[in-house]
């Protein structure tokens, strides 16, 4: 867990240190901006970093304190309508948002050097990132799977030879078969703690997997909030990050309670989450004066990472929270809780995409 949070550290700051490349070396004219107001442009990024920082919080949170209330315990009917509400904020944030930002950027016109105006270079970096995903996802499950059985494999030779002893010695009497059901009974009890252990780590991998895929997006967004200098532009995209924040934060805080982390590795998630954009927003408003968004750099720079977080927040939304809830036993029992589920992801993916009217 400390060499994931690490990897997170890391690839924030990564991110974070990649748009520096774009200050300069323009070719393109800079876009003229109307309604540029530094000083009331610079009181509203204030707010939103505020802003964001409290809603994200408390979105991550809910899910946790959560577990106190009972109707918002992992194992009811509403907390699943909300993961499915929240996993549909995240689709449309990347399908409606992110996706047609990043087309936008590795399609323009400045991009006249190079394969940019010869391949849909945004399509085709999300696939990666997707594909890239899945792999590891599925390499990390697999490994840690693979650990616990190994562990649980070493565990069962030392505590075998006792065991076995003792239905021997039975075997002969009339009640061996009396004697034999506990050992039946145990070992159905191992296979199901066996199976609560692979869905724990597959929660663990999922939660993991889907910040790394939030650390990249939230920073690129904050960003270019952060170097806006138009009021018109920052007032509706703070209303909109605020919105998304809240319920990104659930559905990652949903994944979190169902990991079941320590509650130090909770913390250490849901700060890093909290930050991310409004560290975005911080670093744009430092770069703000001399950064160009129009300089090919900014514009591949950009363009690449958000395509790549369009492509991860797709795979994540889709496979490891969607069709993870959605085909869950309890799910497919109940008719009205499917129901319930599908208009929940509608839900969210109508009100978020409603958002891109303004932001």
């Amino acid at each position: 867990m400390a060499a994931d949070l690490k990897l997170a550290a890391f690839c924030l700051l990564a991110v974070a240190s990649l748009p520096l490349l774009a200050v300069a070396d323009c070719e393109c004219s800079v876009s003229a901006d109307e309604d540029s107001d530094k000083s009331r442009a610079l009181k509203l990024k204030i707010i939103a970093i505020f802003s964001i920082l409290v809603s994200s919080a408390v979105g991550c949170a809910i899910p946790s304190l959560g577990r106190k209330i009972p109707a918002l315990r992992p194992d009811t009917d509403l907390f699943f309508a909300v993961k499915a509400f929240a996993a549909g904020v995240i689709l449309a944030t990347a399908f409606v948002h992110i996706l047609p930002d990043a087309f936008e950027k590795l399609g323009s016109p400045c991009l006249v050097d190079g394969p940019w105006q010869k391949l849909p270079f945004a399509g085709f970096v999300a696939m990666l990132a997707a594909i890239a995903t899945l792999v590891v996802d599925t390499i990390a499950t697999g490994y840690f799977q693979r650990a616990h059985a190994k562990n649980a494999a070493a565990v069962g030779d030392v505590e075998t030879p006792g065991h076995h002893h003792h239905v021997h010695a039975h075997a002969h009497g009339d009640h061996g078969h009396n004697h034999g059901m506990p050992a039946l009974i145990a070992s159905s009890s191992s296979t199901s703690n066996t199976d609560d252990h692979a869905q724990l780590i597959r929660h663990r991998v999922i939660s993991q997997v889907l910040e790394l895929g939030i650390i990249v997006h939230s920073v690129i967004i904050g960003m270019s909030l952060g170097a806006s200098e138009s009021p018109i532009t920052i007032r509706p995209l703070l209303v909109a990050l605020t919105f998304h924040q809240f319920f990104e934060g659930i559905g990652l805080g949903g994944c979190i309670v169902q990991a079941r982390f320590r509650l130090r590795s909770v913390v250490t998630m849901a700060l890093f989450f909290s930050l991310t954009t409004p560290v975005g927003v911080a670093i744009g408003i430092g770069i703000s004066s001399a950064y160009n968004e129009n300089s090919p750099r900014a514009l591949i720079t950009e363009g690449v990472l958000t395509a790549a977080a369009a492509g991860i927040l797709n795979y994540m939304a889709l496979v490891d929270l969607l069709a993870e809830d959605f085909m869950n036993p309890r799910v497919q029992n109940s008719g009205k809780l499917q129901v319930i589920l599908n208009v929940s992801l509608l839900l969210g993916t109508a009100l978020m995409s409603m958002l891109a009217i303004w932001a």
